[in-house]
This record gives C-alpha cells, sequence and structure tokens, in this order.
C-alpha cells in the first residue's frame, strides 16, 4: 500500500514538473500585427511600402502551416521566385504556429526601423513561451528564424533596394495638367519607382492597366473641367452649414494618410496616420474575429489579402507616374478659388487613379472570396483616432464608400475613384483565380 502511494505521489511530482506545449491563439497574431501597423505608424512609412512590410511576414508564417498542413498548399511556384523553404530538423519538436508567429515577428522586425520597438515586445512573449516550455520554444524559434532566412532572400530580389537610390521624380511644369507638389509641405512625389518592385500574384505592374484619365481641359464643356468643377461643388455643398455632414465622416474615416502635416506659428510637425493597406488589414482582423476563425485560418486570410494590398499599389503606382494628372487642388487654387482648401490634405503623389479606390476594391474582393458577399461588420479601425465606429453590410459596400470618399475629401476627381475601384477588383478577381493556397481552391486554367 506504500509502495502504491508512493508511485502514485511520485507521478503526480512528475506531472507538475512536466512541461506543457504552448498554445498560440488567433489573438496572438492579431497583437503582433497591431504591434508592427503601430510602429509603421510611428516610422511613418509610405502607403506602398507599408503594404510591402505587412505581405512578406505573412507569407513566411503561412508557408510554415502549409508546410505541415494538407488543407493549404505552398506558395512556392506560385509566386515569383519563391522556392520551397527548408523542412525542420527536428519536426517533431516544433510547433508550428510558433514557429509560424516568430517567424512573423522576426520578418517584421527586418522591415521597420525601429527595431528596439519590436524587440522590447517580442521579448516579453519569448521570456513567457520559454518558460511554459523551453525545448518546444527553441526547437521552434531556431526553425522560425530558419523559414525567415529563405524568405528573406527572396524578399531582397523585388527590387526595393534599387529602388532606394533611383532619382527622385522631376516635377514638369511646362506642361499643363501635369501633377505638381501640394501645401502645405509641398513634398516630392513617392515612390515613382514602385512599378520596378516585382509583384506577388500579378503578372507585372502593367497587367491591369486602367483606361487613361480624361484628357486635361479647362474647357467648361470638357470632361475634365466638369469633374473638376465637380469637386469643388461637392465641397462647397458638404462643409456649406459649418455642420460635419455624413460625406465629411465618410471622407475623414478613409483618410488614411501617414503625411498629415500640420502648421501652427513657425512651427510644422506630422500627424501620424494609418495607412490606405492598414486599414483594410484592420478590417481583415474584424472580419476574422466575427467569423470565428482559428489561428491557420486567420493567417490565411492576412495573407491572401496582404498580397492583393501590395500588388494593387504596385498596378495603381505604375499609372500614378504614368499619367502623372495634377491635383484638383492645384487647378481649383488656380482657376475657382484662391482661397479653397479641400476636407484632407492632398498626398504627395500624382492624381490618377485613386490609390485607395485601387487597394479598396482588390482587399475588398479577396476578402469577399474568404468570407461570403454579404459578410456585415462594424470597422472600429479608426477608433484610435477619435473617429466612430462605422458598419457595413458587405465588404464591398465598405470599398464603394472608402472610394468616394476621396471626392468629398477633395483630393480626387470621379473618374479617378470610378475607374480605381474596378481596377482593384479586376486585380482582386485575378489573385482569387490564380493563386491556390486551401484545398478546394482551383487555379486558373494553365497554371
Amino acid at each position: 500500500m506504500k509502495k502504491i502511494i508512493y508511485l502514485l505521489a511520485l507521478s503526480l511530482c512528475f506531472a507538475c514538473t512536466e512541461k506543457k506545449p504552448i498554445e498560440i491563439s488567433p489573438d496572438d497574431l492579431h497583437g503582433a500585427i497591431d504591434h508592427v501597423t503601430e510602429i509603421m505608424i510611428h516610422d511613418i512609412f509610405s502607403p506602398p511600402v507599408a503594404s510591402r512590410i505587412f505581405a512578406y511576414p505573412n507569407i513566411a508564417a503561412y508557408e510554415i502551416i502549409a508546410l505541415g498542413n494538407p488543407e493549404y498548399k505552398s506558395l512556392s511556384g506560385q509566386l515569383d521566385g519563391l522556392s520551397p523553404i527548408p523542412e525542420p530538423v527536428n519536426p517533431g519538436g516544433v510547433n508550428p504556429e510558433l514557429a509560424a508567429l516568430i517567424a512573423h515577428m522576426e520578418l517584421s522586425k527586418k522591415l521597420i526601423f525601429s527595431e528596439d520597438r519590436m524587440e522590447k515586445y517580442q521579448d516579453s512573449l519569448y521570456n513567457r513561451w520559454s518558460d511554459l516550455n523551453e525545448e518546444e520554444f527553441e526547437a521552434s524559434r531556431s526553425y522560425g528564424l530558419a523559414v525567415v532566412d529563405h524568405i528573406a532572400a527572396w524578399m531582397d530580389k523585388d527590387n526595393y533596394k534599387q529602388t532606394r537610390t533611383m532619382p527622385k521624380f522631376t516635377v514638369d511644369t511646362e506642361e499643363p495638367g501635369r501633377w505638381q507638389p501640394t501645401p502645405p509641405s509641398y513634398m516630392d512625389g513617392i515612390e515613382p519607382h514602385w512599378n520596378k518592385i516585382r509583384p506577388f500574384v500579378i503578372d507585372s505592374a502593367q497587367q491591369f492597366t486602367p483606361p487613361p484619365p480624361p484628357d486635361y481641359s479647362m474647357e467648361e464643356d470638357s470632361q475634365f473641367y466638369k469633374e473638376l468643377k465637380e469637386v469643388y461643388d461637392i465641397s462647397q455643398e458638404i462643409t456649406e452649414n459649418g455642420d460635419e455632414t455624413e460625406e465629411v465622416q465618410i471622407a475623414k474615416f478613409w483618410d488614411c494618410n501617414p503625411y498629415v502635416s500640420v502648421t501652427r506659428g513657425h512651427l510644422m510637425f506630422a500627424t501620424k496616420k494609418i495607412t490606405p493597406g492598414a486599414h483594410w488589414i484592420g478590417i481583415t482582423k474584424i472580419a476574422s474575429r466575427k467569423a470565428g476563425m482559428d489561428f491557420e485560418d486567420t493567417l490565411y486570410a492576412y495573407t491572401k489579402t496582404s498580397m492583393a494590398i501590395a500588388d494593387a499599389f504596385i498596378s495603381c503606382w505604375d499609372e500614378k507616374y504614368r499619367s502623372n494628372l495634377i491635383r484638383p487642388e492645384t487647378l481649383i487654387n488656380q482657376h475657382i478659388d484662391d482661397a479653397w482648401k479641400p476636407i484632407l490634405q492632398t498626398p504627395p503623389f500624382p492624381e490618377y487613379p485613386s490609390g485607395h479606390s485601387v487597394v479598396s476594391g482588390a482587399a475588398a474582393t479577396v476578402l469577399t472570396e474568404i468570407f461570403g458577399d454579404n459578410f456585415a461588420f462594424e470597422d472600429d479601425t479608426e477608433l484610435a483616432y477619435g473617429l466612430p465606429v462605422r458598419k457595413f453590410n458587405s465588404f464591398n459596400e465598405a470599398a464603394d464608400e472608402a472610394a468616394i470618399s476621396r471626392m468629398y475629401g477633395g483630393i480626387h476627381y470621379r473618374a479617378a475613384v470610378e475607374v480605381g475601384v474596378e481596377q482593384g477588383r479586376d486585380l482582386g478577381r485575378f489573385v482569387i483565380d490564380k493563386l491556390n493556397m486551401k484545398a478546394g481552391e482551383a487555379q486558373i486554367a494553365g497554371q
């Protein structure tokens, strides 16, 4: 009897000291992405560059999950130049979800400026995981870092580093209708060489080239002038009584401009906000939480959406610097009302097409494929910036509102928003058709 009691006590002792497996939840992934977004806001990354920062870490994490889960398909062979990631040396000792999250954070750290902010966040997690199960943590971390090295080597061939040394955009003041820097800071045009970045899914930056904008003309019966006057008239109408109308609220909600400059006396400083891509990444979080997705499906949604967003910026920026169209603010001040200011601050790059419209069309199309056509959600993405929650019956409804918000804000003509959102939707449909990421998804014919 004493022997039995001794053995039971011994077994209980071992049970107490036995290391528990580390559990990773979707909220851990949401938290890591939210933290990276906060750092990007602090570091003031441009919208195109921010989209790249979102995409690569998601891909690294996704590839780890796809390697061991037959429900998911590797992106190697589907994305230009991406080869299969290395297999773990000790598969039994690696926690795939933990390794994926570590890879996500470690690659994110390579893409931001404020690495110390990311390291502080990582250290708190790493210490907790190591205390829970040091052997599992070390094996998973080692494997995650090996995958980071693999994805980083592929990432370094996307021409990003080369574009950092290319010349600034040359402003053409001789030809009427060409873009000019806008107040208050008159910044140079950002990322004029973004069309040279290697796309993720689309075949080239030119694949979804939209029709050109209306021909520049200041004749009052021309289509271009009518669209210019429309921007002015709308802004006057929605601000006439001094009240904050629904249209003004919509414009502010979808502003997403990380370059807003504020002048007070002799001081000029920036107010920091998320980018259009970050707003749609936030919507992805909202949708995946509402749908009750597990870690793997959440990562799948982030990865597919972020690649569509990144390619949308490449496609959009290709046309922006080809059409090189002047902004409404410049022409309204020159020809209609020299005291007029748009509701939103005009961002520092050419007008056509609307970047937010293209990105919103692409993201909404992919999210609709993942979550369904009538997926209602409450968008609280802008609460941190003092803006209330907005409700939408579908992702496409949100995309349409994001597009028209640019006209309400006074920073785009009608053609830019209407053509832009359709350009994005065409691109999004291509992403859906071409990628085979989950069991049951069919690739486009011939792929």
